[in-house]
């Protein structure tokens, strides 16, 4: 490579966003944020970056290592946010006259978390939250439950659940057997949480002395005595085809444990909740093995889970945070929310057919010129276009005369439905071609016969009055949607 130039890369685990990704991207979040606002989320953002100690706290979280660091010019200890659910606590203790509680807010943006990247997973990636600040009701939860289900369906999925437990109910197992030490318990949540993914057994042995994992490198384990071992596991491998009967069992489980009583009833509640949203007990299931890996989680916590793509994990997450805003203030502000992780639930998508790629297009109209036809006409007639609200684009090349074949490649490069086409004749005559370029392109599907294949392409072309454009266009585009041969996202 020439010295004066450099080298055009990208980092490791960052990824740039072409079309058409890049339009599928946008289109599904505002399919996404129209659901949130449906249920009275109101949009808010915050910075990118944070003074460490906002982000981990007093004893730091336990994602710490995950942290890209640096310095600000005057000196300042900071860190790209790994999350938005710290930035808005933060937020609701420092605006206390702005944001009356209880509050619904919704919020788009990149986060960072220097861990390994792999399938789905980078370091840099956008985050959709919601979150309700300032409610203890369960009703709540139930209504982050209950987008987690809008928004897969909305999308497509078929066969997802949302796995649910409350972090109390493991609180209460572990106080009964006198574990109280915060690291430990850390520990053994983080274990539980692997349960999907590595197996019962390997689980015990990460409960005890610890494991070789297929790297051939040792686990730590947590040194748990086996009685106690195998009482966590009977708890956490507890199901039901229902949620009301796995409450049942739960009861059973800690009969006479008042510790557990509360995270009982709360789990009575969110079940009621999500039956009065309509949520059946084969989508929002009771999983008790359900940890979610953050130190803030503090009570109800949610997962949606592909049951045909399991390799993908995880799309949405989240759960209750009670005590995050305690950081800032003495006051506390009961929380919970969730956040859609969406690149992961692109790649899912890509995975699970879901994405088209031809369905995507930045724009619907590309406008062309033939011979000496002024630029002028072409931009006067992209303003009448625009205002209709129809997406246009002008062919801009560099030639003061190019040829219609490199304009209509332009359109099929990206996937442009419609050309409307200006010519010499068909200016003095007040009058434009409009062309669908997706009729043409299916009409001569299997012809082979040059003249055939030229006349196929004609049934997709129409000239019109200038004054007619628009209803043409409009009518042309319709057809392109609805039709059987292009369907659209």
């Amino acid at each position: 490579m020439n010295k004066n130039t450099v080298e055009p890369r990208l980092l490791k685990g960052f990824q740039d966003s072409l079309p058409p990704k890049s339009q599928i991207k946008q289109q599904i979040k505002s399919k996404i944020s129209q659901i949130f606002e449906n249920y009275g989320f109101v949009y808010i953002e915050t910075p990118a970056i944070e003074p460490t100690e906002i982000l981990l706290g007093p004893g730091g979280e336990n994602i710490e290592k995950e942290i890209f660091y640096f310095n600000t010019p005057e000196g300042e200890n900071v860190c790209l946010r790994f999350d938005h659910t710290v930035p808005f606590a933060r937020l609701i203790a420092q605006y206390p006259e702005v944001i009356k509680l209880p509050f619904k807010r919704y919020t788009i943006g990149p986060v960072w978390r220097a861990d390994k990247p792999g399938l789905g997973r980078y370091r840099e990636f956008i985050q959709m939250d919601a979150d309700i600040a300032g409610t203890n009701d369960l009703s709540a939860d139930a209504e982050i439950v209950s987008i987690m289900v809008d928004t897969m369906n909305s999308l497509g999925f078929k066969g997802f659940q949302v796995l649910i437990n409350n972090r109390k109910l493991i609180d209460a197992l572990l106080i009964q057997h006198s574990i109280t030490d915060i690291m430990k318990q850390k520990h053994i949540m983080r274990v539980i949480d692997k349960l999907p993914k590595v197996g019962i057994e390997n689980v015990k042995k990460e409960l005890g002395e610890g494991r070789i994992d297929e790297s051939g490198d040792p686990i730590k384990g947590v040194g748990l005595p086996r009685e106690v071992i195998e009482r966590i596991i009977s708890f956490i491998t507890i199901t039901g085809d229902t949620r009301k009967e796995i409450i049942s069992h739960v009861e059973k489980f800690f009969k006479g444990d008042p510790e557990a009583e509360n995270s009982i009833k709360e789990m009575k509640d969110l079940d009621e909740y999500l039956e009065a949203l309509g949520i059946s007990d084969s989508v929002a299931v009771y999983s008790l093995s359900l940890t979610r890996g953050l130190d803030y989680y503090s009570g109800p916590v949610f997962e949606t889970v592909l049951l045909q793509a399991k390799q993908v994990g995880s799309v949405i997450g989240g759960g209750r945070y009670d005590s995050l805003v305690s950081r800032f203030i003495e006051k506390p502000v009961p929380c919970t929310g969730m956040s859609i992780g969406l690149d992961r639930l692109i790649s899912a998508m890509e995975q699970m057919n879901l994405i088209q790629p031809n369905q995507y297009y930045p724009y619907e109209v590309i406008i062309a010129r033939i011979g000496n036809v002024p630029m002028k006409q072409a931009l006067e007639l992209a303003k009448v276009l625009r205002e209709a609200g129809i997406k246009t684009s002008v062919y801009m090349g560099n030639k003061p005369r190019p040829p219609l074949k490199d304009q209509l490649s332009l359109a099929d490069h990206y996937n442009i439905p419609v050309a409307v086409i200006i010519g010499e004749e068909e200016l003095n005559r007040g009058e434009v071609c409009i062309k669908d370029l997706y009729y043409g392109e299916k009409a001569r599907e299997g012809i082979t016969n040059r003249e055939e294949y030229r006349g196929a392409g004609r049934v997709s072309q129409l000239t019109v009055p200038k004054e007619k454009v628009v209803d043409t266009v409009k009518e042309m585009l319709n057809s392109i949607v609805t039709s059987s041969y292009r369907p659209y996202y």
